[in-house]
C-alpha cells in the first residue's frame, strides 16, 4: 500500500473525550503501518472563533494555530475528523475551525467560478474520513433528520473544497457506551487507521 499523508483532526474541543481516543488510536495505527501522519486538537487550538467582517474582502489574518493546521492540510493526501454531533450539526468551534481556516485564496478560488457560480476548490486530490459520536441512532439519523450533519461536511464544508469523497464512521449511542461497546469502536478505529482508509 503507498504510504499515505494524513492529517488526524481530534474535533472535540474537551480536552478529554471519545473523539480524542479514536484520533490517537488512528493516529498510532496507521504510524505503524508506516504512514506520515499529523495530529492536531481542537481544544490545544487558540484562534478567535468569530469570522467578524461577514465577507471576504477584511478578514481577520490566521492565528500560528490555523496557519498549521492549514499548512498540514495542504501538505496531506487524507483527512480524517473524529468529532461529537451536538445538536445535529458540528461543535461551535469546530465550525468556527472551518469558518476561519477556509479562506479565498486558500482554500477556494472565487474568481475562477464554475458554470453554477460557485467558486474553484483549492484543495482537491484529497480524500477523507469522518468518524463521529452521537447519541442519536443511526436509523433517525437517516430517517427522521435525513443525514444533515453528514450532507453538510460531505458538499458544504470539504466536498465545497474539493476534499472527496468522504467517508463516514458513525458510533452510537455515545454517552452512555458500555466498556465493551467503546472498545469494540476503538477496533474498528484502528483497523481503519492501519488501512489509512
Amino acid at each position: 500500500m503507498p504510504t499515505k499523508k494524513i492529517l488526524v483532526l481530534n474535533g472535540h474541543p474537551a480536552s478529554g473525550s471519545l473523539s480524542r481516543k479514536f484520533a490517537e488510536t488512528y493516529a498510532k495505527s496507521a504510524t505503524e503501518a508506516g504512514h506520515d501522519i499529523r495530529l492536531h486538537h481542537l481544544s490545544e487550538m487558540s484562534f478567535d472563533m468569530d469570522f467578524g467582517q461577514g465577507n471576504y474582502k477584511n478578514w481577520k489574518p490566521l492565528e500560528p494555530e490555523l496557519e498549521k493546521f492549514m499548512t498540514d492540510l495542504e501538505w496531506s493526501t487524507h483527512i480524517v475528523v473524529t468529532l461529537p454531533m451536538w445538536w445535529g450539526g458540528l461543535p461551535a468551534k469546530l465550525k468556527a475551525l472551518f469558518d476561519r481556516a477556509f479562506v479565498p485564496g486558500r482554500a477556494f478560488d472565487p474568481r475562477n467560478p464554475n458554470k453554477m457560480g460557485l467558486p474553484a476548490p483549492l484543495l482537491g486530490g484529497r480524500t477523507a474520513r469522518v468518524i463521529m459520536t452521537s447519541d442519536t441512532p443511526g436509523w433517525i439519523l437517516r430517517w427522521i433528520y435525513n443525514r444533515g450533519i453528514i450532507h453538510q461536511i460531505n458538499k458544504q464544508i470539504l466536498g465545497f473544497v474539493g476534499v472527496k469523497p468522504t467517508r463516514h464512521t458513525h458510533f452510537s449511542p455515545a454517552s452512555e457506551a458500555k466498556g465493551s461497546t467503546v472498545e469494540d469502536w476503538i477496533a474498528v478505529v484502528s483497523r481503519l487507521g492501519t488501512a489509512a482508509a
